[in-house]
């Protein structure tokens, strides 16, 4: 019968919904509390050299000494390990093992740095530690260079030798192919690990799967408190522990483990969501970095069909690694189309003539301050603009759309009063205008709707523009959280940086037109 190991990654894996900063008191209890709970493997973090967020509070952490600092005090029949991404620490810092050291480290790597990552990993066998050799998106191997890296690893016998799937895309058939193909060339001492994210809801079933087969080897199933972890997140050692309790005659505590999910996770987990989500089904579908279904998702113009175009237009060899400049272009190059719909423009431009534009965005301005906003748009010579809705029919004459999931709300009657940019396919609409000539420079703001109307009222020649509910990007200074989608900055900095951009780009066009506010904007200022 094969042995069954549990590693618990929720400090390391988990550190992705937090930017790592569990803080120090609640380290030390999740630790203490998976050791009460009888999970044999508890992982406390990454070991890198190339991270400004290391300290007390955090669980990435710059020697292997100050990994100690967190250890409990009770450790028998215990192993606590960390991870290195391959390439983030010299190998020449990482001192000989003590006992008072954690046990294993672990290496992960991609198929490019294979040769290299190998030999680090023996260098690090030979400083005393125990070793786990993590090759991500282990589906991206072929069969071939999937064996020949198994017979690489048989030449130094690491600790232990994973199937990763990095993306959560991993199916059972997939999964039993790669388990046969070591079980058969990988030599017997070798533990055999599975590394797994939850993008397709497959972690528990795919575990399940694995310990349930019939062989003699010895298992270590990867698992996290609640799942947390990065986008979909992960197994849930909770779930996965009281399996194996049933399953298999273990006898792990779960009531340490639910004492952390109700005392510290929870917590976490209502400042910074992670679990199954469309965007994460997406870029598992298509064997890609969680990371560019973050960065469309976060654009908030799309709907989840157009997301999965612009994955069919990836580079199959520049989907494993995270290229946020790729994924940018990508998204620019599919919202840039050139249907455009202008025979009524000199119609347009009739309405315009003489008139000053009221733009009405969708601030809670709008809600606030609704009477000065409609008195505004009953004075004869103005005309008034709603973006992305119909604010009041009774004043609205015009719709300008550039968003297609908002355009989707807009009834057919709307649609004869819409002004649309051409990245959105639709008949019926009164103007359709191109959207890569109303994009600005600013980057986190670029197609910002508003912004880009206000681009396009001055290329008719509008002399003032008035406007109403712009007030910024929303910046919840409590949500100060890390945010994973983009994997770089918290909700409040990306707000904030949003609101300059709108600033900046404000500023520089009133330098050619009268811009005028009617509501007080909470979070944009030009003067």
């Amino acid at each position: 019968m094969n042995k069954v190991m549990v590693l618990d990654c929720t400090l390391r894996d988990g550190g992705y919904c937090n930017k790592w900063e569990f803080g120090l008191q609640n380290v030390k209890t999740i630790t203490n509390c998976l050791v009460e709970a009888n999970v044999e493997i508890i992982e406390c973090g990454f070991l890198t050299q190339r991270s400004a967020d290391i300290g007390s509070n955090y669980t990435k952490f710059c020697s292997v000494q100050e990994i100690s600092e967190i250890l409990p005090s009770n450790r028998t029949g215990k192993l606590f390990v960390a991870m290195i991404n391959y390439g983030e620490f010299n190998i020449e810092d990482i001192p000989e093992h003590q006992n008072d050291y954690i046990n294993g480290i672990r290496v992960a790597f991609h198929k490019k740095n294979v040769d290299q990552a190998l030999d680090y990993c023996m260098k690090i066998m030979s400083k005393g530690y125990l070793v786990f050799v993590q090759p991500m998106v282990s589906l991206s191997y072929t069969d071939e260079e999937f064996i020949s890296l198994i017979k690489s690893v048989n030449k130094f016998n690491p600790f232990a030798f994973y199937i990763v799937d990095s993306f959560g895309m991993m199916k059972s058939k997939d999964l039993i192919r790669l388990f046969y193909m070591i079980e058969h060339n990988l030599h017997n001492s070798v533990w055999i690990g599975f590394h797994s994210h939850n993008n397709m809801q497959l972690s528990y079933s795919n575990a399940q799967t694995l310990v349930n087969l019939q062989t003699n080897r010895d298992i270590i199933i990867d698992s996290s408190i609640m799942g947390m972890g990065r986008g979909a997140g992960n197994l849930n050692t909770e779930l996965f522990v009281d399996f194996l309790n049933e399953n298999l005659s273990k006898e792990y505590n779960l009531s340490p483990l639910l004492y952390v999910i109700d005392k510290i996770l929870t917590g976490f987990y209502e400042k910074n969501y992670w679990g199954y989500s469309l965007p994460n089904y997406i870029s598992a579908l298509h064997n890609a970095h969680p990371n560019y279904a973050g960065y469309l998702d976060l654009k908030r113009t799309l709907t989840f069909e157009d997301m999965n175009k612009i994955f069919n237009m990836m580079d199959a060899d520049k989907k494993n690694i995270y290229d946020e400049r790729y994924i940018e272009e990508l998204y620019f190059k599919f919202q840039e189309k050139d249907q455009v719909q202008i025979d009524k423009l000199n119609d347009f431009k009739q309405h315009l003539s003489g008139k000053r534009v009221l733009v009405i965005a969708s601030g809670n301005s709008t809600v606030t301050e609704k009477d000065k906003i409609i008195s505004c748009a009953k004075r004869e010579n103005v005309i008034t603009i709603s973006v992305n809705r119909d604010f009041d029919p009774s004043i609205t004459n015009f719709i300008f759309v550039s968003n297609l999931r908002r355009f989707r709300d807009i009834s057919t009657h709307e649609k004869t009063k819409a002004i649309i940019t051409s990245n959105i396919s639709a008949t019926g609409v009164y103007l359709q205008v191109s959207y890569k000539d109303l994009l600005n420079s600013h980057e986190l703001v670029k197609d910002n709707s508003t912004l880009m109307l206000v681009k396009f009222l001055i290329s008719q020649g509008v002399d003032t523009i008035l406007l109403a509910g712009l007030d910024g990007y929303y910046q919840n200074e409590e949500q100060v959280l890390f945010n994973q989608s983009i994997n770089s900055y918290s909700e409040f900095e990306i707000a904030k940086m949003k609101n300059i951009g709108v600033s900046d780009v404000l500023k520089d066009l009133r330098s050619i037109v009268d811009i005028q506010f009617i509501t007080t904007p909470k979070y944009i200022t030009i003067s």
